[in-house]
């Protein structure tokens, strides 16, 4: 069954702010092995003219892709989550990630395609700081499969 079109342009409420620590930071650099040490060491992100240790580019898609779930699993749109993959990921950064930081997400629904039967849903988050600027854009693109004939 195809999404609702009308659901393009839909926003949800923003999320409760996300604390950032260093400690989840350097977790999570190094779990996908990056050693650059302005993840790590906040002498070496001073050095680099930020004020603490900053976040490994894709770190932010944890709060992004759970601030996703206010769409996933709005009832109006009916998708079915048992179907969906994680099909893109892209992010347009305004400055990096910080420890310290408290960001909240807003999810916007951008687009919404359906090709052979599979049901496509872009998701737009927009994440700011405490004082409400822009920190970075993640658009997410989730592919509900379409149901096995047979």
């Amino acid at each position: 069954m195809a999404l609702e079109q009308s659901f393009v342009g839909r926003s949800y409420p923003p999320t409760d702010p996300y604390e950032v620590g260093r400690e989840k930071i350097r977790e999570f650099a190094e779990a996908v092995g990056d050693t650059n040490p302005a993840y790590t060491d906040p002498e070496a992100a001073k050095a680099l003219g930020y004020s603490d240790v900053i976040a490994p580019p894709t770190f932010v898609f944890a709060i992004t892709f759970k601030a996703a779930g206010q769409v996933v699993q709005d009832p109006q749109l009916g998708l079915d989550y048992s179907r969906v993959v994680h099909g893109d990921q892209k992010f347009a950064y305004t400055r990096p990630v910080r420890a310290g930081d408290r960001l909240t997400v807003t999810s916007t629904i951008e687009a919404i395609k359906s090709m052979a039967g599979n049901d496509i849903v872009d998701i737009r988050g927009e994440v700011h700081d405490e004082a409400g600027e822009h920190v970075v854009t993640a658009v997410t693109k989730l592919v509900a499969r379409a149901a096995e004939k047979g």
